[in-house]
C-alpha cells in the first residue's frame, strides 16, 4: 500500500510536471491557431478549427534553410567535440607527459571566462582569416573540444580499471586499440549525455551565429526566429510555430536516448 508520503511526493512531482509543461503546451496550441483567432479570442482557447498556415508560411522566411544550416552546424561540432575531447581526455586520464596535470587544471580554469568575453576576439581572427559570413566561421570555435566536455569524459575514463586496459595490452593492443575497442564500449552512456548536452547547446546556439553571420545565407534556426520576432511581432502564431519545429527534433532525441542518460547518472553517482 502506498504511504501518504509516497503520494505526496507524487502529487508535487506531477504539479511540478503540470507547471513545466504549461508553457510548451501554449506554445504548441498556438502554432495551430490561426492569426485571426489568436488576435480576437483568448490564447488559451483551443484552435478552431486547427490550421497548419503557419507551418507552410515560414516557408516564405528561409526556414528550410535555417533547418538544415542548423542541422549541419550542429552535426559538425558534435562530431568535432566528441573525436577531440575523447582523445584530449584520455590523454589527461592515462598517458604520462611533463606537466600534465598542470596544463589540465589550466584549461580546465577557462570554464570560469564568461563567453561573451570572447565574442570580440573570436570575431576579429575569422574576419582576418576572411572567413566572417561563412559556415566554418559557424563551427570552428567549438569544434576542438571543449573543457567541460574534457573534464566529463577525462573523470569516467580514469574510473574505468586499468586491469582491462592491461590485459588489452598483453593481447598485442597498442593505445588506440585500447581506446576504441576497451575505453568507449565502456563509456557509451557517458558519451551519449555528452552528444545529448553538445547537440542542445548548439542547437540553441544565438549569440555567436547572430554576431558572425548577416543574411540569410547562414542564418540558424534561433536567429531566423529572433527576426521573425522583430519584423512580424504581431504574429505570434509564426512565433510558436518556428519555436515548435527547433523543439521537436530535440525532444526526439531525448526520448529516444534517455535509458543511456539515466544510466549515465547512475554510473556518476555509483563512483
Amino acid at each position: 500500500m502506498t504511504s501518504p508520503r509516497s503520494w505526496l511526493i507524487y502529487l508535487g512531482l506531477m504539479v511540478g510536471a503540470v507547471i513545466t509543461l504549461a508553457p510548451f503546451s501554449l506554445g504548441l496550441l498556438t502554432s495551430f491557431t490561426s492569426a485571426e483567432q489568436f488576435a480576437t479570442g483568448s490564447p488559451l482557447s483551443w484552435p478552431d478549427p486547427p490550421t497548419l498556415e503557419n507551418y507552410s508560411g515560414l516557408a516564405g522566411f528561409g526556414f528550410g534553410r535555417a533547418l538544415v544550416v542548423t542541422a549541419l552546424m550542429t552535426a559538425v561540432i558534435l562530431v568535432g567535440q566528441l573525436t577531440f575531447s575523447v582523445l584530449a581526455a584520455y590523454a589527461f586520464a592515462r598517458l604520462e607527459f611533463p606537466g600534465r596535470d598542470t596544463l589540465f587544471w589550466v584549461y580546465i580554469a577557462t570554464l570560469m571566462v564568461p563567453a561573451t568575453v570572447t565574442v570580440v576576439p573570436l570575431y576579429l581572427m575569422m574576419a582576418q582569416l576572411g572567413l566572417r559570413n561563412t559556415f566554418w566561421a559557424l563551427v570552428l570555435p567549438f569544434v576542438f573540444g571543449s573543457p567541460y566536455a574534457i573534464f566529463l569524459l577525462r573523470e569516467h575514463f580514469r574510473a574505468i580499471p586499468r586491469d582491462l586496459e592491461r590485459a588489452a595490452r598483453i593481447d598485442g593492443a597498442n593505445t588506440l586499440d585500447v581506446l576504441v575497442h576497451v575505453v568507449l564500449p565502456s563509456s557509451r552512456p557517458i558519451l551519449v549525455t555528452l552528444a545529448l548536452i553538445t547537440v542542445v547547446s548548439q542547437w540553441n546556439s544565438f549569440m555567436w551565429p547572430l554576431v558572425i553571420t548577416s543574411g540569410s545565407q547562414w542564418r540558424v534556426l534561433t536567429v531566423a526566429t529572433a527576426g521573425l520576432q522583430s519584423q512580424y511581432n504581431a504574429q505570434w502564431t509564426l512565433v510558436m510555430a518556428a519555436t515548435t519545429i527547433a523543439i521537436v527534433p530535440l525532444l526526439v532525441l531525448f526520448l529516444a536516448f534517455q535509458r543511456h542518460i539515466t544510466r549515465s547518472i547512475v554510473v556518476t553517482g555509483l563512483k
